[in-house]
Parts: C-alpha cells; sequence; structure tokens
C-alpha cells in the first residue's frame, strides 16, 4: 500500500525505544580531533612509567630530541613539531612522566584547551580544581585538576594576566608540577 495517497508517510524513527543521546560528563573524555589521544594517563598508546624506548615504540613513530639518561630529565617531540613549547614529551630516569601542550590544537582531558578563561576551565571541571598563584606571570594562576577516576595523572592549567590559558601539561606527581620542566 506504499502508493495510497491516503497512508501516513514512513515513520524515520525505529520501532522500538531508543535512549536519549548523551555527552561525556565533564572530565570524562576530550573532545576535537585528538581525542582519543589525550588520556590523564599518558597519550595515545604511550602511558606513564614506560622506558623511552617502550613510549618510542607505542608511539609508533619517530621522536626528536637527545636522550640524555646522564641529565635524568629530558624531552622528545613527534618528528612534526617545529616548536618544542608547543607539543612535547617530559621523560626523567628514563621514565615517561609527562606531556606539555602550549597550543590550541590539543584539547585536554575533559575538554580544557589553550585561550580558554579561568573561569571556562573552572567550569568544565566542577569543584575539582585547585588554584595556585602562577610563579612567574603575576596575576596568573596554576589550575590543578585530579583524575577523575582516580588515577595518579594530574592536569596543569598554566594562565596569563588576562586569565587566559596559555598551556597545558598532563602528568604525574611530582613531575607534572615542575614549573620550568626540565630546568
Amino acid at each position: 500500500m506504499a502508493d495510497d495517497p491516503a497512508a501516513p508517510p514512513p515513520l524515520d524513527q525505529p520501532p522500538h525505544d531508543v535512549p536519549p543521546a548523551t555527552a561525556p560528563a565533564p572530565g570524562d573524555a576530550a573532545t576535537g580531533p585528538d581525542a582519543g589521544l589525550v588520556r590523564m594517563d599518558g597519550y595515545g598508546d604511550m602511558r606513564f612509567g614506560m622506558t623511552a624506548d617502550e613510549a618510542g615504540q607505542a608511539w609508533g613513530g619517530e621522536l626528536k630530541g637527545t636522550r640524555d639518561e646522564g641529565a635524568g630529565c629530558y624531552y622528545l617531540t613527534p618528528k612534526w613539531v617545529e616548536i618544542p613549547s608547543d607539543f612535547a614529551f617530559m621523560f626523567e630516569n628514563g621514565k615517561f612522566v609527562r606531556y606539555d601542550v602550549g597550543t590550541d590544537r590539543e584539547v585536554a582531558p575533559g575538554g580544557g584547551k589553550v585561550g580558554m578563561t579561568a573561569d571556562d576551565i573552572r567550569g568544565l571541571y566542577a569543584d575539582r580544581v585547585e588554584e595556585a598563584p602562577h610563579k612567574y606571570v603575576e596575576g596568573g594562576k596554576y589550575l590543578r585538576v585530579g583524575d577523575s577516576s582516580g588515577g595518579q595523572g594530574t592536569l596543569v592549567f598554566a594562565t596569563g594576566a588576562d586569565g587566559k590559558v596559555t598551556s597545558w601539561r598532563v602528568g604525574v606527581a611530582p613531575q607534572v608540577d615542575y614549573v620550568e620542566g626540565c630546568s
């Protein structure tokens, strides 16, 4: 009876109940092109605590930089990174301990990113934000967010005097709190 002009149009809905669409709760997942890569326990297939060799294998591509095991702390970057302060992996005592982001290309776990305001970050991460004054920028802050799943990873946003996020990093303590990175 599909040709019957009096017949109602076909439904565009399934015949059974379908749950409503849901978005992840704040802090549960990132959004954006690299949503599957940013994590509170590492980046992509790399996990905090891996050796530099294990992390390199998990990365699956070339990592630039000097593995200076004698220095104790060093950074490696993917080969596509032109400015290390934009994106880098920190290693200390031969273990992957942190990654740093200084560009709005990456979105942090939970949705924060460079360019957002401190108020935006407080809204995204609700009651989980601990604030401290920036060590070098008058009026700037560090906004520290613990892992909502109880893991050891911590997310730290740095803001400028204007209250906007200038960079962020994810790592394990105490390295995630190193203000100067490996310096």
